[in-house]
């Protein structure tokens, strides 16, 4: 074979590969670029460090910190599944969006159980709180 026959396979295999992802097979969701990947793992750290920062700078009051901390945690996730796990509207896969809907449910009972857990305890384990002998 030639060269120029062999840089016109290699440039078909690229385009190819490019096309269809890491699989080469053209069905589900299409594997990230670099770019991506880049894009996503910037978004993550931001979202991590910017509720580290308001906690230990103390520039919102707990009580507005919370809530701000828990709703960039959610963007987060977001952040994950469209970004690493690929999750989105352009996917052939009919599963995806039942995977997300199944994530949204658990990541609500998670988060809610965890706060009806915390409001329980602060309300029956208050000094006041315990009979006394």
């Amino acid at each position: 074979m030639t060269a120029t026959h062999d840089a016109a396979l290699d440039a078909h295999h690229a385009h190819a590969h490019a096309d269809h992802g890491h699989g080469g097979d053209g069905h589900g969701a299409d594997h990230g670029t670099l770019t991506s990947y880049l894009i996503g793992f910037g978004l993550s750290v931001v979202l991590t460090v910017v509720p580290f920062a308001l906690i230990m700078t103390g520039a919102l009051p707990a009580a507005t910190a919370v809530p701000v901390c828990m709703a960039i945690g959610v963007v987060q996730i977001v952040v994950h599944l469209i970004y690493f796990l690929h999750l989105n509207s352009h996917s052939s896969r009919s599963w995806n969006m039942l995977a997300f809907i199944f994530t949204l449910i658990v990541v609500a009972i998670v988060v809610g159980g965890s706060l009806w857990i915390m409001y329980h305890l602060d309300t029956n384990m208050m000094p006041g709180m315990m009979p006394v002998e």
